[in-house]
């Protein structure tokens, strides 16, 4: 790592767990490990087996890829790894992109993976955790679902386009959300357009 990372937040820990569920978007998961790369900040990341289908459907990246874009990589099924505990201290967590039934599971607490683990471990530390949630339309169980997400202390980031930022490809469309839902971790990736008022406008 470069050691470049800006960190807005006085978070003690430069560590971030990446987890990358079976949702449509896996390019989220991976530009966040860029990301990540890009700053400096260790990646520890874990991925279900839906993704890995996600991924060879949507893009062009092996597993082995993706598994390479991380400084640490944690088996499924593996209870006993470090990012299981909350002694492991760390910035917190982003899941990218979020399944319903990732968040379903960590909603409730019976968490059955070390990817739904991590985060109630998140949770329960009180550290950030981003959930990058990817389904439309929503229904009222899903809205329910990620209020009572929200009243434990998560962060709901669907990942949505900022067409302030005028995108020419969906690449810049991506950056931007991922971007901006590292701002929640204070992290400052040099990718996001920043909004710095109106151009050319009379103000009332």
């Amino acid at each position: 790592m470069n050691g470049a990372v800006r960190n807005l937040s006085g978070a003690s820990s430069n560590r971030l767990i990446v987890g990358i569920s079976g949702a449509s978007g896996v390019t989220y998961g991976v530009r966040v490990l860029d990301a990540l790369r890009e700053l400096g900040v260790e990646s520890h990341l874990v991925v279900t087996r839906a993704a890995l289908l996600t991924l060879s459907q949507e893009t062009d990246i092996s597993a082995d890829d993706l598994m390479s874009r991380a400084d640490v990589t944690h088996r499924l099924n593996d209870v006993g790894a470090s990012i299981a505990s909350g002694s492991f201290r760390t910035m917190g967590m982003i899941v990218a992109p979020c399944s319903v039934r990732t968040m379903s599971e960590i909603a409730t607490g019976v968490t059955s993976t070390l990817l739904t683990r991590a985060a109630d471990v998140v949770l329960k530390e009180r550290r950030p955790l981003v959930l990058m949630v990817r389904e439309t339309p929503l229904h009222l169980g899903h809205l329910r679902t990620m209020t009572a997400l929200a009243e434990m202390g998560a962060v709901i980031a669907p990942p949505l386009p900022a067409f302030y930022a005028k995108p020419t490809s969906i690449a810049d469309i991506v950056d931007q959300s991922v971007g901006r839902a590292l701002d929640v971790f204070g992290l400052d990736w040099s990718a996001v357009r920043r909004w710095d008022g109106l151009k050319g406008a009379a103000a009332e």
